[in-house]
């Protein structure tokens, strides 16, 4: 059984930096493309950035590119989003995803698992 935890979300100033896990259990990071999606009120989920499961190559979403680092430990089993440079127009929820289907990386149903979101807030 798939499970994904993620944590470290919270609320933080502009310009700020925040980093967030995320837990697996039941699967392993060597063989499993993860993800970073996020959603705030009103929207839909939004692509954030992948890590790939061979080689550990990173892609982001336009809007964090730059500012925002994938990165993992496979002994921990554990994927973090170091988010720095904080804007307000990063708040949402952010979720952790696996069960990767094939490209494209960036279309959240191309992901079979999900985690149960953790929230970060930005405030001005």
């Amino acid at each position: 059984q798939v499970q994904l935890v993620e944590s470290g979300g919270g609320l933080v100033q502009a310009g700020g930096s925040l980093r967030l896990s995320c837990a697996a259990s039941g699967l392993t990071l060597r063989r499993n493309t993860m993800a970073w999606f996020r959603q705030a009120p009103g929207n839909e989920r939004e692509f954030v950035g992948t890590i790939m499961w061979d080689g550990g190559r990173t892609y982001y979403g336009g809007t964090v590119k730059g500012r925002f680092t994938i990165s993992r430990d496979i002994a921990e089993n554990t994927v973090y989003l170091q988010m720095n440079s904080l804007k307000p127009e990063d708040t949402a929820v952010y979720y952790c995803a696996a069960g990767f289907r094939g490209s494209p990386y960036g279309e959240a149903t191309q992901y079979n698992f999900w985690g149960q979101g953790t929230q970060v807030t930005v405030s001005s």
